[in-house]
């Protein structure tokens, strides 16, 4: 298997859906909590990472064995078939990295305590069966909350609480004031998702795949990807007006037109390989400005 073949069967280039989740969680400890664990925080990222990247090849490999004969997706479409990947292989990368990153999960759990193994089995378990079971979480109007809220929320709750175990308090007020910061890029990796479930429709559905935009439609469904683009950015300035964040973090804004651009191509065209792109430029650029002013803000404070 060539570099080039494993970087797409872990979908390297998404990798950004993870990793801008972290790094705000790693600005509202230091901005909230003033401390930084580093050690554990980097143990933490590259068992997130490794994670991460033996769930995008479980979807795959999922995609791949639950594909029908109806169209040509399991051959052409789908890395495994297209460049005839051996099935034991790709089983045997996928389940190393599962267990190198949980018992790396399990080592910080260890020093930091259960609620860290918690999150963690929560995180997990939501990670494996998106693609799997007979009702996978992908295949149900419920992927995008799944997706969202676990990639979004929770790998910035998990670098918060990594960071200030010894002083965090679980209440209402701690929860929700992540659950805040966290919201624009829950809100982008959800739509990432929809984006992708407008695009493949018809595809999903001759797959037997009834998510969101199936019972919603199309139109209805561009309508809300519009929607939380919006929310995205009043959560921001929400978490300004609140104290949660540096008001350097307003700078957040000037990604603003180019989201709206993005997101006009989009509601023009909803062909996977013209415009999928623009939901994944849209959560790159607005997560990446993001935790870029908001770092910035604690820079000049």
């Amino acid at each position: 298997m060539s570099l080039k073949v494993f970087l797409e069967l872990v979908e390297f280039k998404a990798k950004t859906a993870s990793v801008l989740p972290f790094f705000i969680g790693l600005a509202y400890s230091y901005y909230h909590y003033h401390t930084l664990h580093i050690g554990l925080v980097f143990i933490y990222f590259v068992a997130m990472f490794l994670f991460n990247m033996a769930v995008d090849i479980l979807d795959n490999y999922n995609d791949y064995h639950h594909a029908t004969d109806v169209h040509d997706y399991k051959h052409k479409t789908n890395i495994i078939g297209r460049e005839n990947l051996s099935l034991k292989l790709v089983f045997r990368i996928m389940m190393s990295l599962i267990i190198v990153s949980a018992l790396m999960g399990i080592g910080l759990s260890m020093i930091v305590g259960w609620p860290l193994l918690v999150m963690g089995v929560y995180c997990y378990l939501v990670g494996i069966f998106y693609s799997s079971g007979p009702r996978p979480l992908s295949s149900l109007p419920l992927g995008e909350f799944f997706s969202g809220f676990t990639m979004g929320f929770m790998i910035s709750l998990i670098c918060v609480y990594l960071n200030a175990y010894d002083q965090f308090v679980w209440n209402f007020s701690t929860i929700g004031s992540i659950f805040l910061i966290s919201l624009p890029n829950t809100l982008w990796i959800a739509n990432l998702m929809l984006a992708n479930n407008i695009c493949d429709l018809e595809e999903d559905e001759k797959n037997n795949r009834y998510t969101i935009v199936h019972y919603l439609g199309k139109q209805h469904a561009l309508k809300v990807f519009v929607n939380m683009n919006r929310l995205a950015y009043l959560s921001i300035v929400a978490t300004v007006a609140l104290h949660l964040a540096p008001v350097m973090t307003l700078l957040s804004l000037v990604s603003l037109p180019f989201v709206w651009q993005e997101t006009q191509k989009l509601l023009a065209v909803q062909v996977k390989s013209q415009t999928f792109i623009c939901a994944v430029k849209i959560l790159a650029v607005g997560s990446f400005v993001h935790v870029l002013s908001f770092a910035l803000g604690i820079l000049l404070q």
